[in-house]
């Protein structure tokens, strides 16, 4: 039995009717002395009656007896320009009885034809969302959580509502909403439940995704990762690996996702223990070939600084060493951003351009996307590892950040990044 069922204390009615009625003059004189009687069980009779004629409906919707009106309500025959009455009604048990009758009629009020009368039901619905009773707007929330055709702005009311028994279930499910409501939303009222509701939804498109990163909430964005109908951009990605690297909440999570492109899944093997490093690794869809590489990765960072006594090493004997080897490339790089050996990036980044370090570290600190990008340019490394460099050491905020085009490729000109270099070169 449905929610609205349960409260009504009733089973499923049949689904109400927008067809014509025709006048029965005899008839209608007969309802109409009903209608004014004092018999308060005629009137009841009267108002249950699909055939009733119309006006007789509307004028005992204002009838003095809550049955009478509440049957008004129920009645598949009740035209819907008396809904705003029925919507103001003092019973809840009227509103609710209302509530179920302009659900079920949402799909048929959709079309052309009736748009006319779509917005009469448009209008006490948006009257019912503001009611005071928590019992209506919970009804009213129950019916349209997953109502396709829903008026967006009475959805958009009651996914603001402040009780969470009423906005969780819009926010989760009901598909009317619109995306700069949510997004709007989540700037307002960012309380983790709500950033967890919206992160859950099925197929979140990608500006929603990227506020619900934004919010930096840990349950929220735990949920998103989760979520693998969510639709990332590369920005929300790395938001959220840079974000995951200080919240340990997000590391199984993300092991576990099937969704995420295989570049994320060597960043996260960089910052999480060993317990999720297994996880990722037993993974079925991780091929022989990503998960040999993954554990020479995890071996050679685990050596980065050591000699091969065990000894520690500096920065600047690392890199003299990855030199005489001919490792002196983008890994090297990607594995000393990953241990936070930010030193050791300096280095090979002025032996690779030729660069002093001292104009490395300037290009790198100043929190220019342009200069760390030249900088990897000048050092004849890629666009990912200028990518990289960007967020890890430079700190730059994430819509600030240049991104390679068209895989890897540098997107700026050759121009422009030499006179990057030559004006910090000057200094």
């Amino acid at each position: 039995m449905s929610f609205l069922s349960k409260i009504l204390g009733r089973g499923s009615k049949p689904k109400p009717s927008l067809k014509k009625q025709e006048r029965d003059p005899a008839r209608y004189e007969f309802e109409r002395e009903t209608a004014r009687s004092e018999n308060s069980k005629d009137r009841l009779k009267l108002a249950r009656d699909p055939k009733t004629h119309l006006e007789i409906l509307y004028y005992l919707a204002e009838d003095q007896d809550t049955k009478v009106r509440r049957a008004v309500a129920s009645n598949p025959s009740t035209p819907l320009q008396v809904s705003d009455v029925l919507a103001r009604d003092s019973d809840v048990d009227v509103k609710i009885a209302l509530i179920e009758r302009l659900a079920a009629l949402l799909p048929d009020l959709s079309q052309d034809q009736y748009a006319h009368l779509y917005a009469f039901a448009a209008q006490a619905l948006g009257i019912l969302a503001l009611d005071e009773v928590l019992k209506v707007r919970l009804a009213l929330s129950s019916a349209l959580r997953d109502e396709l055709y829903a008026p967006p702005e009475v959805v958009s009311q009651l996914a603001r509502d402040l009780e969470r028994e009423v906005s969780e279930p819009i926010l989760v499910l009901c598909t009317s909403v619109p995306d700069e409501v949510l997004i709007d939303i989540l700037i307002q009222h960012p309380e983790d439940w709500v950033i967890e509701a919206i992160a859950g939804r099925k197929d979140i498109p990608e500006d929603i995704a990227e506020a619900v990163v934004e919010t930096k909430s840990v349950r929220g964005g735990r949920r998103l990762i989760e979520n693998s109908t969510a639709k990332l951009t590369d920005l929300a990605i790395d938001t959220i690996i840079n974000q995951a690297k200080e919240t340990p909440e997000w590391h199984q999570p993300l092991a576990l996702q099937t969704h995420l492109p295989s570049r994320v899944i060597r960043d996260i093997i960089s910052f999480v223990d060993e317990s999720i490093q297994k996880l990722i690794f037993k993974r079925a869809d991780v091929d022989d070939l990503t998960r040999n590489d993954l554990m020479d990765t995890i071996s050679r960072r685990m050596t980065f600084l050591v000699d091969k006594k065990g000894g520690r090493i500096t920065p600047e004997e690392k890199v003299a060493l990855l030199d005489q080897s001919g490792d002196l490339n983008d890994d090297a790089v990607c594995d000393a951003l990953a241990l936070r050996e930010y030193e050791v990036v300096y280095q090979i980044l002025a032996v690779k351009s030729g660069l002093p370090v001292v104009v490395a570290k300037k290009m790198v600190q100043t929190q220019s996307a342009k200069a760390v990008t030249s900088l990897v340019w000048k050092a004849d490394m890629e666009m990912r590892t200028a990518l990289e460099i960007q967020k890890a050491m430079a700190k730059i905020q994430p819509r600030e950040l240049i991104y390679p085009r068209n895989g890897n490729e540098f997107p700026l000109s050759h121009d422009d990044m030499s006179w990057q270099v030559d004006f910090f070169s000057e200094d």
